[in-house]
């Protein structure tokens, strides 16, 4: 089964009902991960007050879903490049929805930080797999958008979180908020039945059945178009098999690929560290509890919107020089919000904010997806996330330890925004890759159509 014509009919397809199907689970669950990653800063003023906790506790405990994060990222990455992207997203789902409903149960601190780990795994391992599976079949045309679209899942799910805890937690209690994540597991058959499986690992594993299943629901007559495009290029087999981190670091792709980490972890550091502490920095600044969730939902809303906008530009303009753009605009925002001000320019500093943290990760993601070949691909961008994941937990620790020392708001805020420019300057030295998917691809029909001649 020639694995580069099915690829380049799944990027030169027009946008199909199956698309639409794809995007929909894809938003479903990252917002789903989304709600769960983000909702422990909306009860932790909560369970500082009823399980005695410090500012550096706090934190820690914060920590222990992303520490979770970065074992799945990379372990649960490889594995679905090894197994199937399709099951390893499936028992993504299953970890970080069941556990985060089980951590609503929990009446002491180290349940609640067990949980939040094994919950992190799945975290971890659903992100890079989603990413994957966008781009190998969302057409190539719409992928930037596709992938940022799902991506503010994550925003969706952050404004979620502090909407649920507001509506509920009065009148419920905290562990409402948390039981809340149990929807995803009812819908498991249903993901089962509409997620696609990725194209590459069926052409290695020579599950032609499947693969024209899958294509018969893409498009009926795509045995046609395919002989009728296609028909001269060389049958390539793509039989890769194994685990191939070590093809990270090969082929001109070792710079980027520690500078890709070294981004991850500058800009996670900087997403969770403020998606935990943000509502107690503000309730800190004179705000009440449930004004300084607003400004978690006011910073979740504003990625929301921007990633959109960002994705439509990227798929215009291009994605590395927009990004460096956005981390330096976020890090002079989040130094902004240390200046006391009126509430507009406040929420519009936070909005700004959340644009050019959250939703530059998004289109981080989408760019460093489209860099590595596809055999790599989950691998790459799992190794980016769990090295982040690092920044991550790094994120809510310094928060707390920054807090515990009673260090200014003002510095609090300074002490993010420094990851955003540190961002940049790792971005400018990302060298242009002539190994991306489009082009890897074209290279190898290029070669086997001159062998065919």
């Amino acid at each position: 089964m020639n694995v580069y014509a099915l690829q380049r009919f799944l990027d030169e397809i027009k946008f199909k009902r199956f698309h639409y199907c794809l995007v929909f689970w894809c938003l479903f669950i990252i917002s789903f991960e989304g709600y769960d990653l983000v909702v422990y800063g909306s009860v932790v003023p909560v369970l500082i007050k009823e399980w005695s906790l410090s500012p550096i506790q706090a934190g820690v405990i914060g920590s222990y879903g992303l520490f979770g994060m970065m074992f799945g990222s990379i372990i649960l990455s490889m594995l679905a490049d090894r197994f199937g992207r399709k099951k390893l997203l499936i028992v993504s789902v299953i970890f970080f929805s069941g556990f985060t409903t089980l951590s609503g149960f929990a009446n002491d601190p180290v349940w609640f930080s067990w949980c939040r780990f094994l919950a992190g795994i799945g975290f971890g391992g659903a992100l890079p797999t989603v990413i994957t599976l966008l781009t190998e079949y969302i057409p190539k045309e719409n992928r930037n958008k596709a992938i940022t679209l799902v991506l503010c899942g994550n925003q969706v799910g952050g404004m979620l979180a502090p909407a649920v805890t507001v509506l509920f937690m009065s009148s419920i209690g905290w562990r409402s908020v948390l039981w809340f994540s149990i929807i995803p597991l009812f819908l498991i058959p249903l993901m089962n039945k509409a997620l696609p499986e990725s194209i590459h690992f069926l052409t290695r594993n020579e599950k032609l059945d499947v693969i024209e299943k899958t294509f018969h629901k893409i498009d009926k007559s795509y045995k046609t178009k395919l002989k009728s495009e296609y028909n001269n290029v060389k049958d390539v087999d793509d039989k890769s098999t194994g685990i191939f981190i070590s093809k990270l670091f090969k082929n001109k792709l070792t710079l980027s690929t520690f500078l890709f980490c070294a981004v991850y972890f500058m800009s996670l550091l900087m997403i969770y560290g403020l998606n935990t502490w943000l509502p107690k920095l503000m309730e800190q600044s004179g705000y009440p509890l449930v004004s300084s969730l607003s400004f978690a939902i006011s910073l979740n809303g504003g990625a929301l919107v921007g990633t959109i906008l960002l994705g439509i530009i990227a798929d215009r303009k291009g994605s590395k020089k927009l990004l460096m753009c956005m981390y330096i605009l976020g890090a002079l925002c989040l130094s902004l919000l240390s200046i006391k001000s009126n509430t507009f320019f406040l929420y519009s500093l936070v909005s700004i904010t959340g644009v050019c943290t959250m939703g530059a990760q998004s289109l981080l993601n989408a760019f460093v997806s489209q860099y590595y070949p596809n055999d790599v691909r989950s691998t790459g961008i799992g190794l980016a996330n769990g090295v982040g994941r690092l920044g991550g937990m790094l994120g809510p620790t310094l928060g707390g330890m920054l807090l515990t020392f009673n260090i200014s708001t003002n510095l609090c805020f300074i002490t993010f925004a420094l990851p955003g420019v540190f961002s940049c300057i790792f971005l400018f030295f990302v060298k242009k890759n002539s190994t991306t998917v489009s082009l890897a691809y074209k290279e190898n029909i290029q070669v086997h159509f001159n062998d065919s001649k």
